[in-house]
């Protein structure tokens, strides 16, 4: 049994409670035989903390599983209470999983970023905890890389969650959100970086005050960030940008406001007052836009790429949709099947598990009709079809990656079909990201392989 595996069984037994981040991860490196100051030392906590953390959790699950339970048992605990817990009717239901609460209008669809309190949110472990640990530390930047509609903005939105229920100030800023004219000079752009940071905590913008043509717009936002922000809170400030890929548009912008970022980073480890800052940027994709290295926020902090789902996740998240057959060695095999043509995609994964949650469709008409105009992905497959044929040198790239084992493309081509999810980086190797495309394309585009 994989520490994955375990630490379902653990969740569904709790339900409807669930087991923190920390404890998750204090779970799963016990399962795998780690001691707590290796623990500690690899999520950059106390080691004593860790211990208070894992007593906690084996207090819970001694109550649980009916016995006493430590990290030198653990294993064989959970194995024996897996084995003498009956299965109804012969079914290999995992234990703590009640179907019947389970009902299609609870089902969520699958729509922007997930809700924080959401039973459909996929944690990553170990990556939740880092980011907690992360952002706990003075001056520190978290790095979010991901393509779109697979998880980016739902971690932010936790990590920011957690640094509010930590005590600190935070501040959210959506770049896709901006009108474009902020985007058509430095000043302007960086005016309402400001003005936006001000009112979301509650202060009255005072631009004016510190703005000075004379000592230009990097200068003077700094200023303010520095003698009027950051002064004027009592708790670290957690700034999160999402959307930072929208710079990438506007290359002469993105040159000058990211290495300020990166300044802002560096200057926490000479000012105090930099060290409330603590930065999340989240982006879609690689940066391909020229910054100097020792300039770029884009090499420094923690970076975060998230994976895709696990077929032990999937599970897990289709055990939630109400899909009862998927506890069954045969249901993980039907699982796998979906995995095979879709990846372990967030979204392609969740739309699929809605829609068989909601019971609209069955799994083989699923799959026979995932590429087709009458399948439940079809409202998406079209609009990949129209970012591709509004750049057509974009259909000719991607025909490229399906068509050659070392597909060789232009930074800037890359960067927007990773950012459309359309394939995946592996080193230097550029692979489609899914099946799926690739049977779509391919009888849509004409492309022959």
């Amino acid at each position: 049994m994989t520490d994955d595996e375990a630490l379902m069984i653990v969740e569904q037994l709790l339900q409807p409670r669930r087991l923190n981040d920390l404890q998750q991860l204090v779970f799963c490196r016990s399962w795998r035989g780690q001691g707590y100051a290796e623990i500690a030392e690899d999520v950059g906590y106390d080691v004593g903390y860790i211990k208070d953390v894992g007593s906690q959790l084996w207090q819970l699950l001694s109550e649980l599983l009916g016995e006493k339970v430590g990290k030198k048992n653990l294993q064989a605990a959970l194995r024996r209470y897996q084995q003498e817990k009956p299965k109804p009717d012969g079914v290999s239901q995992p234990v703590g999983v009640n179907f019947a609460t389970i009902t299609p209008d609870k089902l969520e669809f699958p729509s922007g970023s997930v809700p924080l309190h959401s039973p459909f949110y996929v944690e990553r472990a170990p990556i939740e905890a880092q980011c907690w640990a992360e952002v706990s530390k003075p001056g520190s930047l978290i790095r979010i890389r991901a393509p779109q509609r697979t998880g980016k903005t739902s971690l932010m939105q936790r990590i920011v969650a957690y640094a509010k229920q930590t005590g600190f100030n935070t501040v959210t800023l959506n770049l896709q959100q901006a009108d474009r004219r902020v985007f058509e000079s430095l000043d302007r752009f960086l005016r309402w970086f400001c003005a936006n940071i001000s009112q979301q905590l509650q202060l009255l913008p005072q631009l004016d005050e510190y703005w000075d043509e004379d000592i230009g717009s990097k200068m003077s936002c700094t200023l303010y960030m520095q003698r009027y922000i950051l002064k004027s809170v009592d708790t670290a400030l957690v700034l999160a940008l999402d959307e930072v890929n929208r710079l990438f548009e506007y290359p002469d912008l993105a040159s000058d406001f990211l290495p300020l970022l990166r300044t802002w980073y560096e200057d926490a480890s000479e000012y105090e007052v930099w060290q409330k800052l603590r930065l999340i940027v989240v982006h879609a994709t690689e940066v391909y836009i020229p910054l100097n290295l020792n300039q770029s926020p884009f090499n420094v902090g923690l970076p975060i790429k998230l994976p895709e789902f696990t077929l032990a996740q999937v599970q897990a998240l289709a055990l939630s949709h109400g899909l009862e057959w998927a506890a069954s060695e045969a249901g993980v095999q039907k699982l796998q099947a979906l995995v095979n043509l879709i990846g372990g995609h967030p979204y392609l994964v969740r739309l699929a598990l809605y829609h068989l949650g909601r019971q609209e469709v069955t799994l083989d008409q699923l799959l026979q009709e995932a590429a087709t105009t009458s399948g439940i992905y079809a409202d998406h497959l079209r609009q990949q079809l129209s970012h591709l044929q509004d750049h057509p040198e974009l259909a000719i790239a991607l025909r490229q990656v399906f068509t050659e084992t070392t597909a060789h493309l232009e930074p800037i081509t890359t960067y927007k079909l990773e950012s459309l999810g359309l394939i995946t980086l592996h080193g230097e190797q550029i692979k489609p990201s899914c099946k799926l495309y690739r049977k779509y394309f391919q009888e849509v585009l004409g492309f022959e392989f």
